[in-house]
């Protein structure tokens, strides 16, 4: 099956404003597109349109936050932690306040909106800043889950969903989300791979066709990049004394920064890294772009072949 993370977030926050009288949800002018018109539809009386003002959006959930609130604040990713940073850094990071941030549209497979729209920094932003969480779905059940989720972590938060369905690889009716916990879902001897968001499945596919030439890979999803499970990074990079890293973003800043900080200071380990290369995206078909970037098992496989040359 496959589905969008987006549309997971929304049923999420819809079953949330029934469950918790305290949670609201914001959106600026995006609503059909983020789909938190779901929580609109469910609690029209908790939802706040702010209109095309971004700022102004992060500033009123940092306010109702004050007050008790547990604020759900969405929009495409790069006007979240581009255009409202300053809101974001002043009034809910530097305050520490209890505000989920929700980026849809993030990374290159939103397509046609092209590279203006196509957040691909967003992770490095977000993760740069203290008090920050960053958390980044697999698939619509660990979205679901993961939004649940939030609302029992206490402090900003960061939730990256994506606008293009992917395959479901996890199953709804025994799936667990543990904040700050990699999930490893293949083990291996031979190399480590480390995904997150739309990419896992595809880490899954090279991990897949890796074993079919004697390959013995690990695969983690790594759904939380901060704080990142650094025990989880450092006990496979031991054990396989190899590891990829694939994201949906540029890999300056990101999670495969994130990896390589780790290892750097705590078990010295070759490293390759698949993502943006410090370019900005470009419109077209969102899946095609995945393929013009290399965000592809062929190009994992690719890249483990370099790592033992």
């Amino acid at each position: 099956m496959n589905s969008a993370t987006r549309e997971a977030y929304a049923q999420a926050i819809a079953e949330l404003s029934a469950e918790n009288p305290n949670i609201v949800a914001l959106d600026a002018d995006l609503a059909a597109a983020t789909k938190s018109g779901a929580f609109k539809k469910a609690c029209p009386e908790r939802f706040f349109d702010m209109g095309i003002a971004e700022a102004d959006m992060v500033g009123t959930a940092a306010g109702l936050a004050t007050c008790g609130k547990i604020p759900f604040a969405s929009s495409f990713s790069v006007f979240v932690t581009g255009r409202a940073f300053e809101q974001v850094r002043q009034s809910v990071a530097y305050s520490d306040l209890n505000v989920k941030l929700v980026g849809s549209h993030a990374g290159p497979s939103c397509g046609e909106d092209g590279g203006t729209h196509q957040a691909v920094e967003d992770i490095a932003i977000m993760r740069s800043l203290p008090n920050m969480s960053v958390v980044v779905p697999a698939d619509d059940v660990e979205a679901y889950a993961a939004t649940k989720n939030a609302v029992e972590q206490l402090g900003p938060m960061y939730i990256r969903v994506a606008r293009l369905a992917s395959p479901t690889i996890h199953d709804a009716e025994t799936y667990e989300f543990h904040f700050g916990k990699g999930e490893v879902l293949r083990e291996g001897t031979d190399v480590t791979i480390i995904a997150c968001g739309m990419m896992v499945p595809r880490a899954i596919d090279a991990g897949e066709r890796l074993a079919a030439e004697g390959v013995s890979a690990e695969v983690i999803n790594m759904h939380t990049i901060k704080p990142l499970d650094e025990g989880l990074v450092v006990a496979s990079a031991k054990k396989t004394g190899k590891v990829i890293t694939i994201e949906e973003a540029s890999y300056v800043g990101g999670l495969g920064t994130a990896v390589c900080e780790v290892l750097s200071e705590k078990c010295p380990t070759p490293v390759r890294r698949i993502g943006l290369p410090d370019i900005f995206g470009m419109s077209g078909a969102g899946g095609e772009l995945l393929d013009i970037y290399g965000l592809t098992a062929d190009h994992i496989i690719e890249c483990y072949h370099e790592l033992c040359a």
